[in-house]
């Protein structure tokens, strides 16, 4: 068999227009196929190509005998044999990726050609708007009060190194330029560098051996910026105001947790807050100095020719260039000028110096908006002599770019636990002899203390007293956030985020932190509160069902205290909360997580209709896999319940989704329109009443009876924890230094304890993917005996009428379709206690049956992922180039816990997590 088909045999039941998806995966195949034998030997590609012809067999049943010959094959292998077969089926996952994201674009681009929008697409967003009569000066109000905002977390579920991903990036490249090469010869060179980028990619070292720490997380996500951010966001802004008909508000905008995320990671702090503003100040102003110094080759306007506006003239004349070739040039004069103060800017801001060197010295700008008014002058100048023409191709962009990114690029959130909040001010109080036992207090207690400490002008610390480490370290946080948002613009930090929110008086400790750090200015006594205003947004995170639960309460006790809604009107009137997706599922099952961020979503937003000139904004803490809120973003927006978009919106990005959403800037610009157009959808298209009573009343027992079944196995099943521990990979996966953060909020192995990460990681990497489904069949199963015809007809227009419902069911559907219980059993087999695995196993097989017929009941679809063809195909294509990947994890797991010391052992554990990720496109 020849090469490409030995590592690709794909395209069985691909369509007419996914054969260039399988040319470019064969090529890749025959290139990983050709790189493999010419330096691992003709013997080892060969066994490579047995495997993956039996796992194909396996998988298509075409051979009865193949599963058994695999199991043989694999188990027989020595430890470093495994090694290279593992890296082999992982660079063709990798490999596949990048093939399948060239498509995407490919065959994005066909349907602009052919002026058929997708969805997701402003186009489709603006036919739909105008279907309804939205008019576009109504959208252009609604944007100006909007704010949209993806939001970049270091939470660790990108386990490709950065080498890795840059090699990725350069084979993607290559792949797209082969669109516009005709000659042969112009092919064969593009091979080669494709070959050069893969031999790169098998000589590349896959696993870190250290940890990351936050320095090479800021400058991870960075690059992000430099790729897709600072040029796709502005060219975005432009077609959304060439729909519209004129200017539209900078209602989008990025933001940021790196640095400032201290939630569970001892290695955040003051330092590494500045030094995150720091490094996105250099990335953004490195940006701005690059288009200023292509605009000055540019606007080689002549004052001979063409007049040039008076604050054009004068922005020029105090330039200070006085280069005589450029007398009758006042736009490049003016350019230097503004290079020269943006270098400055530059090396105040971050102590780095612009290349190239300013020829000239200027003043630092101090603030964005000072160039901002100087580009305006140029663009305005430009507009007024016939120069229109010129703004578009850079001047535009650039302007737009210092409104979205100003000198900070991206806002950076502050995040931190409210159990240390109340430690700190416990120990503010108990040194200043006001409370001695803060925690001891009831929470009617602490919130009239408190308040009363937010009434009086005076701070809390004394001078020269003595503090432990941890309060100097948060109270260092907040004073650095005073000093750095005057350093770098207001928009530089603006949100702190409580984890763990319980209580009203958790919102309250933040407040009185603010106070001692000059973040809140005035007080909140009767005859001071009219002024007093707040900087930071205090933002409460509910994370498990119970804190959803009460999210409504404590909102409204919160805004039932003296002062607070004064303070926060005062503050510009905005109040964010946060859902969290990952730990309410991790405590509740998927049903009941989405149900519960549901309900809590339409109550919040039925109390604040109540609170006139506050606006609020939901903040969704989404993660990579389906069970932490994953899953295609429009359809997440668009299934929000009704009222609870209104143009305000953030949610998280987080490992690799960043990568796989915007390494490339085609596709980043692709799913960064889909937030655009989704957001306009669910602003101006989405029902504005709730849905049917009936509807509602089944989403509440189907939680009931999902919840009770999840947490029945999860948290009540004895020895269900060990299974855990020993049927996934889980002890490993805290190996993988993919983070600067620990696996666990505290050193135990109880699940309550564990982050939601590794939680999901571990299910998906067995194949199990857990979280996901399980409950939802038992709910189902148990409703429809109450009555089957009626509760069937029910769901059924549940999932017709109800987005909510419909974007559920789709899904779990694909949570399905990834997951493999054959596989799942061979990691049960790991369990030293068998017959509590056992016993446990085939609980999850009936729920999984369980889960699979209601979905089939409902939808009347026996297929998985009958309503998107292209994904089925490629998972069901993967499922033959991953099993290999889990037999020899499985193997080499039951060698390390055997306690052989073999090292190749550990190492090929570590890179199959690595594989199997790739594969399956995602981890946590």
């Amino acid at each position: 068999m020849a090469a490409g088909d030995a590592i690709s045999a794909l395209g069985a039941c691909a369509t007419n227009k996914d054969q260039p998806l399988i040319d470019d995966i064969r090529l890749l195949g025959t290139i990983l196929g050709d790189t493999v034998r010419e330096h691992e030997g003709d013997a080892v590609f060969e066994q490579i190509e047995t495997i993956r012809q039996l796992s194909v067999d396996s998988h298509r049943s075409t051979d009865p005998q193949a599963g058994a010959k695999l199991e043989a094959l694999l188990n027989a292998m020595r430890s470093s044999e495994a090694v290279t077969v593992i890296r082999a089926f992982g660079y063709f996952s990798h490999l596949a990726n990048l093939a399948e994201d060239c498509h995407q674009l490919r065959q994005r681009a066909l349907l602009d050609a052919r002026q058929e929008p997708t969805d997701g697409s402003l186009t489709r967003a603006f036919e739909r708007l105008g279907a309804a009569g939205v008019k576009f000066a109504d959208i252009s109000r609604a944007l100006a009060q909007s704010w949209v905002s993806p939001v970049l977390t270091a939470h660790p579920t990108e386990i490709q190194r950065k080498s890795t991903l840059d090699a990725g990036r350069a084979i993607a490249a290559l792949l797209a330029e082969r669109e516009r090469l005709t000659g042969a010869v112009e092919l064969a060179k593009n091979t080669d560098l494709l070959r050069a980028r893969v031999t790169q990619l098998w000589q590349t070292r896959i696993r870190r051996f250290s940890n990351l720490n936050v320095q090479d997380e800021i400058e991870n996500v960075l690059s992000y910026y430099r790729t897709t951010f600072l040029r796709e966001i502005p060219r975005l802004y432009a077609a959304l105001e060439e729909r519209l008909g004129g200017d539209v508000a900078s209602f989008f905008r990025m933001g940021n947790w790196i640095g400032g995320d201290r939630d569970g990671n001892p290695n955040v702090n003051a330092d590494t807050l500045a030094m995150a503003l720091r490094k996105q100040s250099e990335t953004v102003l490195r940006h701005y100095l690059a288009e200023v110094h292509e605009l000055g080759a540019e606007l080689s306007i002549s004052q001979s020719l063409v007049n040039c506006s008076p604050p054009l003239q004068a922005l020029a004349d105090k330039s200070g260039d006085e280069g005589r070739h450029r007398e009758d040039e006042p736009y490049r004069r003016a350019l230097i000028g503004i290079y020269a103060r943006l270098a400055a800017a530059l090396k105040t801001l971050t102590g780095s110096q612009a290349f190239p060197h300013p020829g000239i010295s200027g003043a630092p700008y101090v603030r964005a908006e000072e160039f901002l008014s100087d580009l305006h002058a140029i663009r305005d100048s430009l507009c007024r002599n016939h120069g229109a023409p010129l703004i578009a191709p850079r001047l535009g962009p650039l302007i737009r770019a210092a409104e979205v990114f100003g000198f900070h690029l991206a806002t950076t959130d502050l995040r931190q636990n409210s159990d240390q909040h109340a430690a700190v001010v416990g120990e503010l109080l108990a040194v200043a002899r006001i409370e001695p036992s803060y925690a001891d207090l009831d929470e009617v207690g602490k919130q009239e203390l408190l308040l009363a400490q937010l009434c009086k002008p005076q701070l809390l610390r004394i001078r020269d007293a003595a503090y432990s480490a941890e309060t100097h370290g948060e109270l260092a946080v907040f004073e650095a956030a005073r000093t750095l948002r005057e350093q770098f613009g207001p928009n530089g930090i603006r949100h702190y985020i409580i984890s763990h929110t319980e209580t009203v008086s958790d919102l309250l400790e933040v407040l009185l932190l603010q106070k001692e750090a000059g973040l809140l200015h005035g007080t909140l006594a009767p005859e001071d509160a009219s002024l007093a205003r707040v900087d930071l947004i205090v933002v409460p995170l509910f994370e498990t069902i119970e804190d959803l639960r009460a999210a409504v309460a404590i909102m409204r006790g919160f805004y039932a205290l003296p002062g607070i809604a004064g303070l926060v009107r005062n503050s510009g009137g905005e109040q964010e909360v946060m859902l969290g997706y990952s730990d309410s599922n991790k405590d509740g099952g998927f049903l009941t997580s989405n149900w519960e961020l549901y309900r809590t979503s339409t109550a919040l937003v039925g109390f604040f209709e109540t609170q006139p000139g506050l606006t609020l904004r939901l903040f969704h803490g989404r993660g990579g896999a389906v069970a932490r809120g994953g899953g295609p973003s429009y359809q997440a927006i668009l299934a929000q319940p009704p009222g609870t978009v209104k143009g305000q919106i953030r949610l998280t990005e987080q490992g690799e989704v960043i990568n796989a959403k915007y390494a490339n800037p085609d596709i980043g610009r692709g799913n960064l329109e889909t937030l655009m157009a989704a957001t306009l959808e669910a602003t101006f298209l989405t029902a504005k009443e709730d849905p049917a009573a009936e509807f509602m009343i089944a989403a509440e027992k189907l939680s009931q009876l999902s919840m009770h079944a999840y947490r029945k196995l999860v948290y009540e099943t004895p020895g269900f924890t060990d299974y855990f521990f020993s049927a996934t990979p889980i002890m490993e996966i805290a190996e993988l230094n993919i983070g600067s953060r620990p696996a666990s909020r505290r050193a135990t192995r109880r699940i309550e304890d564990l982050r939601a990460i590794p939680w999901s990681f571990s299910w998906g990497q067995s194949r199990v993917a857990l979280p996901g489904w399980l409950g939802f069949g038992t709910a189902v199963e148990t409703f429809l005996a109450a009555d089957h015809a009626a509760h069937l007809s029910l769901l059924r227009r549940m999932q017709a009428q109800w987005p909510f419902f419909r974007t559920l069911l789709s899904n779990i559907d694909m949570v399905l379709a990834k997951a493999d219980l054959g596989v799942a059993r061979r990691y049960a087999g790991l369990a030293s206690d068998n017959a509590s695995a056992g016993n446990i196993l085939a609980v999850i097989e009936r729920e999984w049956l369980s889960t699979i017929k209601a979905i089939e009941t409902v939808t009347g679809e026996t297929q998985r992922l009958a309503d998107d063809p292209a994904l089925a195909r490629s998972i069901a294509h993967r499922c033959a180039y991953i099993a290999p990947l889990n037999h020899l994890q499985v193997e080499l797991l039951r060698r390390r816990r055997a306690g052989s010391g073999d090292e190749n052992a550990q190492h090929g554990i570590l890179i199959a997590i690595n594989g199997i990720a790739a594969g399956l496109r995602n981890t946590g």
